[in-house]
């Protein structure tokens, strides 16, 4: 039985999903990548994460409303969803906060090893 955490990172922003790829890899994660929203929403039909890292500007279907269908097709129940993005605006945080996500990370705040560690203490409750 794998026991590994599962996350799924979201975003069109291919360095980014390498560098977060190989810092949860190296932290005993199993990583699934999708860099837009339609392609994440096909992912979680077939795999039930832990933690999605979710991006909010993306082409095609931006993050919150990534946000939305997930949690009105409740396609990733139980799992932590942290929106990782650069909008850092009041609003944007609110906005993402009610639509369900369970924190909202600046990326230019916070290095990939903080991220690491954001998503480990959301982990263990």
């Amino acid at each position: 039985m794998n026991d590994k955490l599962k996350l799924l990172i979201v975003d069109d922003d291919v360095f980014l999903l390498d560098m977060y790829s190989v810092k949860f890899k190296e932290a005993g994660f199993q990583v699934e990548v999708a860099e837009n929203g339609e392609t994440a929403i096909k992912k979680l039909k077939e795999i039930s994460p832990n933690v999605i890292l979710l991006d909010v500007v993306m082409p095609k279907m931006d993050g919150l409303e990534t946000l939305r269908q997930i949690k009105k097709d409740k396609l990733a129940e139980g799992a932590k969803i942290i929106v990782l993005t650069n909008l850092g605006q009041k609003e944007d945080v609110e906005r993402g906060l009610k639509l369900g996500a369970d924190d909202y990370i600046i990326k230019a705040h916070f290095t990939p090893t903080e991220v690491l560690n954001k998503v480990k203490t959301l982990l263990n409750g």
